[in-house]
């Protein structure tokens, strides 16, 4: 099957793309949002392939799998059909609603044409879908391997953006922490977290490329996920897999991706700091529910069964 999908979200594409299908990425001159093409920093295989957007009328695409609402209008002017209606489409939402859950509804809520598949039951039940078939398909995560050590008495942190998304990420929450426990943080958007709090200069990390990072992550002796708002971190479930023990906030999808053999789950900062400071101290502890956590993911989380629930979704549209 060839499906044209846009490079969005590069840590949940890289799971995407292990399948058994070509996957074409729009690729525009400046390499803008809309045409991103290739990752950098992820390791992509040979069938993801960069198509230059004025070459895709003339591209044979089965699926369109959409991600934004205005790729809708993209897929008319650069293919020449409407989703749904003269090509399959699926639309996967990645993100819980901006605005009040209980009354947010869904881009393609007034459609029936157009499955939309979410990728956590929170958001499935958060958002108003109205008549659009929905469904549920978890994350899945490619195994970065058991990389845990523990040696750094320190919490790893992943965040992208953490300025521009300071309560969504929870930024405030992070520097609450790290007045009490060291942290090292890692994402984009790193000098401005630095600008904002320049207690943490030497303690950022800025745009690692993923494999190294997960190297660098399993040298810290715990894990800590500040997101207040958010579907679920990808984040998070790579920081079990690799062994990790986690900290997080118990909201959104959180309490149903780590179980309490795995981490400690509080809307209380100060609980979660006792329990950072009670791994710091016995690593034993810790690598022992790192190990629990690393057990749940790759039980729950594994990419074989992502994979079979998209083939089945895709099969679904077009069959």
């Amino acid at each position: 099957m060839r499906i044209l999908s846009w490079h969005v979200h590069g840590s949940w594409t890289t799971s995407f793309v292990q399948g058994r299908h070509d996957y074409l990425l729009p690729v525009t001159p400046d390499r803008g949002p809309d045409g991103r093409g290739r990752a950098d920093t992820w390791d992509w295989p040979t069938s993801t392939v960069e198509v230059p957007v004025e070459k895709l009328r003339d591209t044979d695409v089965d699926v369109v799998l959409l991600q934004r609402p205005h790729e809708l209008a993209l897929v008319e002017e650069w293919l020449g059909h409407k989703p749904g209606v003269d090509v399959p489409a699926v639309y996967v939402e990645h993100n819980t609603p901006r605005g009040p859950s209980v009354e947010t509804r869904h881009p393609l809520a007034d459609r029936a044409d157009i499955p939309v598949v979410h990728v956590t039951h929170f958001n499935a039940m958060a958002w108003d879908n109205g008549r659009a078939p929905t469904t549920v398909v978890e994350h899945g995560i490619v195994d970065p391997g058991y990389r845990y050590t523990g040696e750094h008495t320190s919490l790893g942190v992943v965040v992208n953006e953490p300025v521009r998304r300071w309560r969504v990420a929870g930024t405030d929450l992070l520097l609450h922490v790290a007045e009490r426990v060291p942290v090292e943080v890692y994402g984009m958007g790193m000098t401005q977290l630095v600008e904002t709090a320049p207690r943490l200069e030497g303690h950022v990390h800025d745009d690692v490329p993923q494999d190294r990072m997960h190297g660098m992550l399993g040298r810290h002796r715990a894990y800590f996920h500040p997101y207040r708002w958010t579907s679920l971190g990808l984040s998070l479930l790579e920081a079990m897999m690799i062994g990790l023990p986690v900290l997080a906030l118990a909201t959104t999808e959180a309490p149903r991706a780590v179980p309490p053999a795995a981490g400690v789950l509080s809307c209380d900062p100060d609980e979660l700091v006792d329990a950072a400071r009670r791994w710091l101290a016995d690593s034993e502890e810790a690598r022992e529910t790192g190990l629990a956590a690393r057990e749940h993911a790759l039980a729950r989380y594994g990419i074989k069964r992502f994979l079979d629930d998209w083939d089945h979704i895709l099969e679904g549209v077009n069959p």
